[in-house]
């Protein structure tokens, strides 16, 4: 082994420099994307381990959260947010809080 970062180091230091980047800024769909990304789990996957949390979250809303095309607002969707964050390895509150900073932006 000669020291050197291999692509694989490096794709991952980006990812997690990305991800931190995102996880304080926002938008909320993008850090999510980031962490699902970041913790390299499939949307199944994603969904197999919230209902074992006793979570059942469809996949559609997972990819439809990802994508930006609608956002957790119910307050099951807002609880089940925690145990995301759990699944995806982010710091607790880091998602939920990136909703209410996405709100302050929507009204300006």
């Amino acid at each position: 082994m000669t020291g050197q970062p291999t692509q694989h180091t490096v794709r991952g230091e980006q990812a997690a420099y990305e991800l931190e980047s995102l996880l304080a800024t926002g938008p909320f769909a993008a850090a999510l994307r980031a962490a699902i990304r970041a913790r390299g789990l499939g949307l199944e996957r994603i969904q197999y381990r919230l209902r074992r949390r006793g979570v059942p979250v469809s996949l559609a809303t997972l990819s439809h959260w990802q994508s930006g095309r609608c956002r957790p607002e119910r307050p099951g969707s807002l609880a089940a947010l925690r145990y995301l964050e759990e699944v995806v390895d982010v710091p607790p509150g880091s998602l939920l809080r990136l909703l209410s900073v996405d709100e302050a932006e929507v009204r300006r």
